[in-house]
């Protein structure tokens, strides 16, 4: 389990508002969604279900030492929500049609999104040992450049 001291969680959410601001101009999001975004933010910062933390000691010491956890976990965060706005994007389309999915699948993506994100971020961090520009592109957008 994460110890969730308040220095972490700043940084945790700093980290995922300067990698989401280089995608999308987080002060021009609608009200909703920023909620949705502060939803999620939480949610997988309590990492009740242990997969992060889990994701995180799973990594190789070389691909551990090129980031603080706290910054993996808000690049982690950052990442779910960005796949998140896409697929809501899709679901809000298909609101408008007879497709529309009901509350039960719609968790189920949730999961599936989050589970993706956090090994689409290992997978980042692992390839970012030999490639430097990676790294370096990586670091740039947890500091909101």
């Amino acid at each position: 389990m994460i110890e969730i001291t308040p220095e972490y969680k700043t940084r945790v959410e700093q980290v995922s508002l300067n990698v989401c601001n280089v995608v999308i101009p987080m002060d021009k999001i609608p009200e909703n969604l920023l909620e949705a975004y502060a939803n999620l933010c939480n949610e997988l910062l309590e990492d009740s279900d242990e997969k992060f933390i889990k994701g995180w000691e799973a990594l190789p010491k070389s691909a551990k030492s090129l980031l603080p956890q706290s910054d993996f976990h808000g690049f982690y965060i950052a990442n779910a929500w960005l796949q998140l706005s896409r697929v809501a994007q899709d679901i809000s389309e298909a609101a408008d049609s007879d497709d529309a999915i009901d509350e039960k699948e719609y968790n189920g993506i949730f999961t599936r999104i989050s589970d993706d994100s956090l090994k689409e971020s290992a997978k980042k961090l692992k390839k970012a040992r030999t490639d430097r520009a990676l790294l370096n592109s990586i670091r740039a957008v947890i500091e909101g450049k």
